[in-house]
């Protein structure tokens, strides 16, 4: 009955991605579980605590029990408010500063983990490691700039993990991924007519990408794990609405690598301390060109101009008895947006900092529940793009942070 019902609620949670996504620096996604939020996902490769290892490091699989599946789901509550300081925009002008771009979004994730040996593990992983969603009000000052912007991603990651001996273990897996993009915004500034007249980008792609993973355990206190996932071509082909116009369009997006090493160590019989340092090749999209059909030019270019990214986590576990174990934990994460006058309206993003608690609540010796909230709290996003004379120059500051709050539920049978 177990088997029938893990079966059953794979699809389900992938079906399940298609629900909404949510925000972290740039448009990357860390909540690919929820027992990672306690500790702001320091240790993400080394934890190896459950299933979703799949994700962060498939070599971790190794760690596990014969069985193990595990299913969660983050609800994340952005907030993204704009303060106009000298914004020009036409017939835009006086429209409002578009009200809260964020809202609320779920992002699921499910895992199986499967022992074909003592040291021969095959794993799947369902997730989404990359979305966003802003919405403004319409019309709004910079609604020539962006009324919605709207990013998914589907990731199926089959995965094997062998390990080589009791102190090293390797893993690998490919990444198959949807991308979808939603992009509106009104026409031009300059001129009724066109202040009003509603510009709509949809497209998709399906694109193949791949992840490996090492963990080592130099001492039974110690782990470290490093894991890499490559970049992903995406050739996103759909069409541009122009108020009655429809014509084919497309464009090209190359998601970012990104390398994770981590680190955990059992201090006593009661603490544990884990870290973490990420980076994200977040240069990958100098700009996107949006192409239409017929024609060499862009119909639009989005100079993202991003720059590649570092993140720092530091978390700590202690177990206040045998049935519940409590996490902490630090962050600081670093936007790929470079300057002010490169920061978009659909992505005001700045360096950001988590902090982070939770819980992990044993309800028996095969299952467990984990609970996490973090608050994220981003630094001052001053604005300065000047698109004018067709798309206005919008000039302001975002106040900005982000609520995150988690659960997920893990067994090994």
């Amino acid at each position: 009955m177990k088997m029938k019902t893990i079966a059953r609620l794979m699809p389900v949670l992938a079906i399940g991605l298609a629900g909404g996504q949510a925000y972290a620096a740039g448009f990357q996604l860390l909540e690919q579980n929820a027992s990672g939020i306690g500790n702001a996902y320091a240790g993400s490769a080394a934890v190896a605590e459950n299933a979703s290892t799949i994700f962060y490091n498939p070599a971790g699989m190794t760690q596990l029990r014969a069985r193990e599946v595990s299913a969660g789901v983050s609800a994340v509550r952005p907030t993204f408010k704009f303060d106009n300081r000298g914004t020009s925009a036409g017939f835009l002008d006086g429209t409002g500063n578009g009200g809260d771009a964020g809202s609320w979004a779920f992002v699921p994730n499910a895992y199986l983990s499967w022992g074909l040996t003592k040291d021969i593990y095959l794993g799947l992983g369902l997730g989404a490691p990359f979305g966003l969603v802003t919405e403004y009000d319409n019309p709004w000052v910079g609604g020539a700039q962006a009324l919605k912007f709207d990013i998914k991603t589907y990731n199926i990651n089959p995965s094997l993990a062998w390990r080589i001996n009791d102190k090293i273990s390797v893993g690998g897996g490919v990444s198959y991924q949807k991308m979808d993009v939603e992009y509106v915004r009104l026409a031009a500034v300059v001129s009724p007519a066109l202040a009003s007249t509603v510009v709509k980008l949809n497209a998709e792609d399906w694109a193949w990408g791949w992840n490996v993973g090492a963990l080592f355990s130099p001492s039974q206190t110690t782990k470290i794990g490093v894991s890499y996932r490559s970049k992903v071509h995406h050739d996103l082909q759909g069409d541009l609405k122009s108020g009655a116009s429809v014509v084919d369009a497309s464009a090209k997006v190359v998601l970012p690598d990104t390398f994770i090493m981590s680190v955990t160590q059992t201090l006593n019989d009661r603490w544990e301390m884990l870290g973490d340092v990420s980076w994200t090749g977040w240069s990958s999209i100098p700009q996107v060109d949006i192409m239409r059909a017929v024609g060499t030019n862009p119909a639009q270019t989005l100079d993202t101009h991003f720059r590649d990214t570092w993140r720092f986590a530091l978390g700590s576990n202690y177990r206040l008895n045998d049935t519940v174990k409590l996490r902490f934990g630090v962050a600081y994460d670093q936007t790929p947006v470079r300057s002010d006058q490169h920061r978009l309206v659909s992505l005001p993003d700045s360096n950001r900092t988590w902090l982070t608690t939770g819980a992990q609540i044993k309800v028996n010796p095969s299952s467990a529940v984990d609970l996490g909230v973090a608050y994220i709290k981003a630094g001052e996003s001053h604005i300065d793009n000047n698109q004018s004379p067709l798309r206005g120059y919008v000039k302001g500051v975002y106040d900005a942070r982000v609520w995150i709050l988690g659960a997920q539920y893990s067994m090994a049978f």
